[in-house]
């Protein structure tokens, strides 16, 4: 039989005041965050592929062609039946055709403007965080400048003297006109990432400052890029759907879900599944990628999830 253990007074009064519980880790709840967590990371991102597969296959499901007028009088506005699984709008053209076809304008839109809003974005909090002093600062105010427009004014106003406005057009506006909150992120990242000691190490050894930035930097600061740019996706959806609402987005007889809906907002009541469809395809839509942008954040973020077990 061994002798009982004896246990110092301070490691008694220690137990006794509560304290040792405090330092010793609390029960598992991360386990389930963490399950939750991917399992909207998983979802948000089959859903997102199912949407791009279905504008990707949009002629081969579209069981007519998005334009087509086959009896403007006997068919117009209506409503859901087999022959037609979303009704008819008032030229007789098939809405589940029509909402197909333009889930490849919504999405594309969306993709490529953030792209080009990204792009643009890195750039230039890549090149005022990296130099730094007058540089940085003389950038930094042009950046407040820019950011004093509101940026629905800015593109109703240019979309409205540019009229009609070619696709390509469109997607450059607003990729132009959203890089502001990148380039302030991604700099503030760069200049946290220049006060480490590998940085310096790379600039004491006279690496060259491209090679820095490419090697060093850029990888350094793409997690909070790629989130911004996820849950740009789901602004950038809305903003095209309101653009097409307000009649200078995309134009007839090009189709997409805001141009759709705006076909059906007049006569809701009457033809209510002209604008009911599209309305929850843009709902659905923007919700799975601020989904995937949320449950990204918190992936690539873990000082985020230990808040969250510390709360």
């Amino acid at each position: 039989m061994q002798p009982p253990t004896r246990v110092s007074a301070p490691a008694e009064r220690l137990a006794a005041s509560g304290v040792a519980s405090a330092v010793m880790p609390l029960p598992a709840l991360a386990p389930p965050a963490r399950r939750r967590l991917t399992g909207a990371l998983w979802w948000s991102l089959a859903l997102i592929a199912l949407l791009c597969a279905i504008a990707l296959l949009a002629p081969l499901l579209a069981p007519y062609s998005p334009s087509a007028q086959p009896d403007i009088i006997a068919l117009k506005n209506q409503p859901p039946s087999l022959a037609h699984p979303f009704g008819t709008d008032q030229y007789s053209r098939d809405l589940l055709s029509r909402m197909l076809f333009g889930s490849r304008i919504s999405l594309s839109v969306a993709l490529l403007a953030v792209l080009l809003s990204a792009t643009v974005g890195t750039a230039y909090g890549l090149t005022a965080g990296y130099f730094g002093g007058r540089i940085d600062a003389l950038m930094m105010r042009l950046l407040d400048a820019c950011l004093a427009i509101p940026r629905v004014l800015l593109l109703v106003a240019v979309l409205a003297l540019w009229s009609p406005v070619p696709l390509g057009a469109l997607i450059a506006i607003i990729g132009l006109t959203g890089w502001f909150e990148v380039s302030r992120l991604v700099r503030a990242e760069v200049l946290g990432v220049m006060r480490r000691d590998y940085l310096l190490a790379a600039r004491a050894l006279g690496t060259p400052g491209f090679r820095i930035v490419w090697r060093h930097v850029l990888p350094n600061v793409l997690n909070p890029i790629i989130v911004a740019a996820t849950l740009g996706v789901g602004n950038v959806i809305m903003l095209e759907a309101g653009l097409s609402y307000l009649g200078i987005g995309a134009r007839a007889p090009t189709a997409s879900w805001g141009s759709i809906f705006f076909d059906g907002s007049d006569a809701f009541q009457a033809t209510w599944w002209i604008a009911l469809f599209p309305g929850l395809a843009i709902i659905v839509t923007v919700l799975a990628f601020n989904v995937f942008g949320s449950a990204l954040r918190d992936a690539l973020d873990p000082h985020q999830l230990a808040g969250d077990r510390v709360r």
